[in-house]
């Protein structure tokens, strides 16, 4: 059995809302269903502009009396500010910071926390939260803890500290996306990235801020494209770089991770019509002069 790893996360950053009418205030406005939310249960979602595309993503956990997002760290304050402009007469209280952020990814990491292999199940620990990766099991748990708080307790707890490639690694092949890294700003729909397999968007919770393209995309069957898992031989390519297919456009590379020189592993935006034109053709898509090999997440329902 894998042992259990965590690492600690300097990229995040936090939004801490306050006040009775925090889940009223935030249902409005996000992807998902905050109203279930709770002690034992932490949520994925994102904030969209008013035409459905992807501005900022998330996980939401409930702390005592108030709700916590988990965000990018680069953007938070961003995400804050365009939150206040709806605050309008809500009795809130925004306010970033005063947390920390780890994973814990192997077989063992969330029976050391005392989590069940369940997405989204959460828990009161070391003064913060516990839960499971509301998108996938299989990436392991997130862990919210006080900025105070010392590592240590990860590894009292029996996990072991790793690099962030591990975790990397496991997420690039589950295809999860980790924010700006791998939707575009103002350009990505939500379904193209996976949110509704990966429990991200609520289609029965009600008006949110870009809900009608986000229904209208699924109802619709619209979706062209998919954030898809890829392995990569030859010469590694930056993010943002195309991918082709006999020198039409086919893609975009998002996240890379190396596996030793001339392979990576990652997450690529493709066309699907593409994707189903290369596998009759037996061409390659190719980013560069690097071979692209894109692969069907176990979630996927496409």
């Amino acid at each position: 059995m894998d042992k259990g790893w965590y690492h600690v996360l300097d990229s995040r950053g936090f939004i801490r809302i306050d006040g009775p009418d925090r889940v009223a205030f935030l249902q409005g406005l996000v992807s998902n269903d905050v109203a279930r939310v709770s002690a034992d249960r932490a949520g994925y979602g994102a904030f969209l502009t008013a035409q459905g595309k992807f501005l900022f993503d998330f996980f939401a956990v409930a702390d005592g009396g108030a709700l916590v997002l988990d965000t990018e760290g680069a953007r938070a304050e961003d995400f804050c500010r365009r939150l206040r402009m709806y605050r309008l007469r809500s009795k809130i209280e925004l306010s970033l910071g005063g947390y920390r952020a780890a994973v814990a990814v192997g077989d063992a990491a969330l029976s050391a926390l005392g989590l069940p292999a369940e997405r989204g199940a959460a828990r009161a620990w070391g003064g913060g939260v516990a839960y499971v990766d509301p998108r996938h099991a299989g990436i392991g748990a997130r862990v919210l803890l006080p900025a105070s708080a010392d590592d240590g307790m990860l590894a009292s707890a029996g996990l072991l500290l790793t690099g962030l490639e591990s975790y990397e690694r496991r997420r690039v092949a589950l295809g999860l996306p980790d924010g700006s890294r791998d939707l575009v700003v103002d350009k990505t729909v939500l379904l193209e990235a996976g949110f509704e397999e990966l429990g991200g968007v609520d289609f029965d919770k009600g008006c949110y801020m870009g809900q009608e393209l986000t229904a209208r995309t699924k109802y619709r069957g619209l979706v062209k494209r998919r954030l898809l898992p890829i392995a990569i031989s030859g010469p590694l390519p930056e993010p943002g770089t195309e991918i082709t297919l006999d020198g039409q456009e086919a893609g975009e590379i998002r996240s890379v991770v190396p596996d030793g020189d001339d392979h990576a592993t990652g997450l690529a935006m493709i066309r699907l019509n593409r994707l189903d034109q290369a596998f009759k053709a037996g061409l390659p898509l190719m980013a560069g002069e690097a071979t692209v090999v894109a692969s069907r997440p176990d979630w996927a329902t496409f």
